[in-house]
C-alpha cells in the first residue's frame, strides 16, 4: 500500500524540482527525502525517477501518482475537517497562521486576544513569513492559514488548490520627513533625487517602488535601504533618510516627524486577504479563527474609514 506521507513528498519533489528544496521546505535532511522516495518507488513497483544531469525527472508512472497525490492528500484534509465538525464539545484546535508583520500586529493578534474569550479552546501559532513563502508553506501543508497581501498593479496568481478570502483594500501613500512633505497631493517627480527605502531585495514592495517611481514620476529610484521591519522605514522616513511606499495600516501611530502623501495621478492600493487550502476551513477551529480575522478587520482602527 502506498504510503500518504512519501507521497506527499514526491508530490513537492515535483513541485519544487529538486530533493534539496523539498528538504529545505519540509525541514527534512536530503538523505531522508532520497531514502522515503526510493522506499515509494519500490511500493510503486515501477521507476519513478530517472536521472537529468544533477537532477532528476519524474517518469509518466510517477507524474500519475503526484496527481493522485494531490487529491488524496486534499481528500484527507476535509475527512480531517469533517470529523473535527462533527466531533461532540467545544471548539478546540491548533491553527498555524502564516502572517507578514502588520497584519499579525493589527489584525492577528485582536483576533487571537478575542479567541480566547469565544473559544478558548483554539490555540493559534504564529509563523512569520512575507506572503509568497507564507502561501508556499500553505501549500506544502506547513501551515493552515496565511495572511496575505497584493500591491495594486501586481496581483497575485490565483493558486490551484487555495482559497482565498479579500479582508479589505487601504491607500498606499509615500512617506516621507514631515518637513520634507508637500501640502496635499505630492508630485512624485520632486522625489527623483531622494534615496528610498524599500522591502526586502527583489521582493514585491521593492517592486511596487520602481514601478510606481517610472511610471508616475519618469525616473528610476535611488534604492538605498531595504528591510521588512516597520519601525525602521518609518524611522528612516521620519530622520529624512529616505522616502518609501507604505499602506494605511503600516502608517498608523507613525510619530508626527512622518508625513503620508498621496500620489498625483496614481490610484495606489494593498489588499489583504486570507487563503486557506480548499475545503479546510470546514475545520470549526480553522473557521473560528478566520471569523475572528474577519471581526478585527472590520473594527481596526488603523485603517481610514470612509
Amino acid at each position: 500500500m502506498l504510503d500518504l506521507k512519501r507521497l506527499h513528498l514526491l508530490h513537492e519533489l515535483h513541485r519544487r524540482g529538486t530533493v534539496g528544496a523539498v528538504a529545505d521546505a519540509l525541514s527534512y535532511s536530503p538523505s531522508t527525502v532520497s531514502q522515503q522516495l526510493q522506499v515509494l518507488q519500490r511500493e510503486a513497483g515501477t521507476p519513478l525517477f530517472e536521472p537529468a544531469g544533477r537532477r532528476v525527472r519524474l517518469t509518466d508512472a510517477a507524474l500519475v501518482l503526484v496527481e493522485h497525490a494531490e487529491t488524496l492528500l486534499t481528500a484527507v484534509e476535509r475527512a480531517e475537517a469533517d470529523l473535527a465538525a462533527a466531533a461532540a464539545g467545544a471548539v478546540q484546535g491548533i491553527v498555524r497562521v502564516g502572517s507578514f508583520q502588520t497584519a499579525s500586529l493589527h489584525l492577528l493578534l485582536p483576533a487571537i486576544v478575542a479567541l480566547r474569550d469565544s473559544h478558548p479552546g483554539v490555540e493559534v501559532r504564529l509563523v512569520e513569513a512575507e506572503p509568497a513563502p507564507a502561501l508556499d508553506a500553505l501549500r506544502s501543508h506547513q501551515v493552515d492559514l496565511v495572511l496575505a497581501d497584493e500591491w495594486s498593479g501586481d496581483p497575485r496568481p490565483r493558486l490551484q488548490g487555495l482559497d482565498r478570502e479579500d479582508l479589505f483594500e487601504e491607500p498606499v501613500h509615500v512617506a516621507l520627513a514631515a518637513e520634507q512633505a508637500p501640502t496635499g497631493t505630492l508630485h512624485l517627480e520632486t522625489l527623483r533625487d531622494a534615496p528610498w527605502a524599500t522591502g526586502e531585495a527583489g521582493g514585491s514592495m521593492e517592486a511596487l517602488v520602481r514601478r510606481v517611481c517610472y511610471q508616475h514620476g519618469g525616473f528610476e529610484p535611488r534604492v538605498r535601504h531595504h528591510t521588512n521591519e516597520l519601525s525602521m522605514l518609518l524611522a528612516l522616513a521620519a530622520h529624512g533618510e529616505a522616502a518609501t511606499l507604505l499602506p494605511a495600516i503600516a502608517l498608523y501611530g507613525a510619530p508626527d516627524s512622518v508625513a503620508a502623501r498621496p500620489i498625483a495621478g496614481a490610484d495606489l492600493s494593498r489588499t489583504v486577504f486570507t487563503a486557506a487550502r480548499t475545503g479546510s476551513d470546514r475545520r470549526p477551529a480553522l473557521a473560528a479563527v478566520r471569523a475572528a480575522l474577519r471581526t478585527a478587520a472590520a473594527v481596526t482602527p488603523a485603517l481610514p474609514t470612509t
